[in-house]
This record gives structure tokens, sequence and C-alpha cells, in this order.
């Protein structure tokens, strides 16, 4: 009895010292310029990964071309092969199907970055012209208004 006596007094005053000990901790939060840093080195690794194994034939029309980064942001361009069609009929005809087929796709496939603050820009140029056809720059908040 004498020995459970003391045991309990002594786990007393170990978890006392324990929540006294507790108390005096503070947190910090992470600096927001840190985070800023760490997202863009993770950016910069993933677009070395990607860009490994690229061109990268996607369909009949469409080529992965390039993948770099732009600070925190993942920079996909793509070029398009549109054979007789002008650019102004692809920019005219295109656009708001493809904007919407693509925004749908990334927020399924990269919701993981996008919840990091990770956006992600897909750029289509034309194969034949190199002119800039679509830019569509997509974030978290953008997937949440299309859903």
């Amino acid at each position: 009895m004498k020995k459970s006596f003391i045991l309990l007094l002594s786990l007393g005053i170990f978890f006392q010292l324990l929540g006294a000990d507790s108390k005096n901790i503070t947190t910090q939060e992470f600096p927001q310029s840190e985070i800023k840093k760490q997202k863009m080195q993770i950016v910069s690794m993933v677009a070395q990964e990607l860009s490994k194994n690229l061109p990268q034939k996607i369909d009949n029309y469409t080529s992965l071309v390039s993948v770099t980064n732009d600070g925190a942001t993942l920079v996909y361009t793509f070029e398009i092969n549109s054979g007789a069609k002008s650019d102004e009929a692809i920019i005219k005809e295109d656009h708001s199907r493809m904007k919407r087929v693509v925004t749908q796709g990334v927020c399924k496939t990269s919701y993981r970055f996008l919840e990091a603050g990770i956006d992600i820009r897909y750029i289509y140029r034309s194969a034949l012209t190199q002119r800039e056809l679509f830019v569509f720059d997509i974030t978290q908040s953008e997937c949440k208004r299309t859903q």
C-alpha cells in the first residue's frame, strides 16, 4: 500500500511537471518567406523531373514540349498541330471548350499541388507559327468556382 501511494504520488508530480513545462512552450509559425522559398524549390524540382521525357505526344494534335516554373507556378507548354485550321479559328472556336476541359482535368489530377498553394499554368501555342493560342491559369480558388 505504501509503495502504491509513493508510485501514485510520483506519477502525480511527474504529470504536474510535464504540464508545467508544456505551458512554457511557445509555438511559432514557419515564416511565409521560407514557405514561399520551399514552394519555389519544389516546383523547380518537379519541372526538372517532368522535363526529362519531353517532348511527349499527348494526342494526334497536341504535344507537351516543356515544363518550367515561374516562381511557385508550374508552367506546362503545349504545341497544337492544327493542320489547315488557322490560329484565329482555333482561338475563336476552341477557347471556352479547352478552358473548361483543362481546368476540370487539372483540378482533378493536381489538387495536391493546388492545395499546397502551387498554381498551374497551361500554355498552348501553334506548332506551325509558334503563336500563343491559349493561356489557362489554374488555382485552388479557380477549381472551387468550377465545381
